[in-house]
């Protein structure tokens, strides 16, 4: 396949879609079959700015792929394919398709490539069912400022062991100087 001559327009659609497999973070394949105009472009809308839903010949996604050497996903182009290219939030990309096929069951996710690699329509689900970026972000400060407060509260400790104990020794030197006196 790869030393078939191309026509200059299939050529320009494989380097155009080379380079967004190149430049996106993770890429998710989807079947689209029976799907309005209207609800891909809602679906399109829901992915947000970062993400481009396009609708591609398997033939020259299969030919950009390898040329952005990605290799293992010529068997999920078959049938319909369209590819979501991400540059933002995987997490949230791969929410928006999850959510759009479950109130939408003719949009079927394939699988896709994730920091280079393939991964199967189940991976794309799991990294669905993450925590957004922000929100585990949060839990990591929020886990941290415990720790650095039980640090202080450790460090502190002993100080305030020392300041107890010689005060304790004061109130008993001044009984027994009190006990010596009567």
């Amino acid at each position: 396949m790869a030393d078939k001559p191309i026509r200059a327009d299939k050529a320009t659609a494989v380097a155009e879609l080379t380079e967004n497999f190149r430049s996106a973070g993770a890429t998710v394949l989807t079947e689209y079959r029976g799907l309005t105009v209207s609800q891909l472009t809602q679906l399109r809308r829901s992915l947000g700015k970062e993400t481009t839903y396009t609708v591609a010949k398997n033939t020259l996604a299969k030919r950009a792929a390898a040329d952005a050497g990605i290799s293992g996903l010529d068997e999920l182009f078959t049938g319909p394919t369209a590819l979501t290219f991400v540059s933002g939030d995987v997490v949230e990309a791969a929410k928006g398709l999850r959510d759009f096929a479950k109130s939408n069951p003719k949009l079927v996710i394939k699988g896709g490539v994730f920091e280079g690699k393939a991964i199967s329509a189940a991976e794309v689900t799991k990294l669905a069912d993450l925590e957004s970026r922000e929100v585990l972000l949060a839990k990591l400060a929020g886990a941290m400022k415990g720790n650095l407060s039980k640090a202080a509260a450790l460090f502190q400790a002993p100080l305030s062991k020392t300041a107890r104990l010689a005060a304790a020794l004061q109130d008993k030197k001044r009984e027994q100087e009190g006990a010596e006196a009567a």
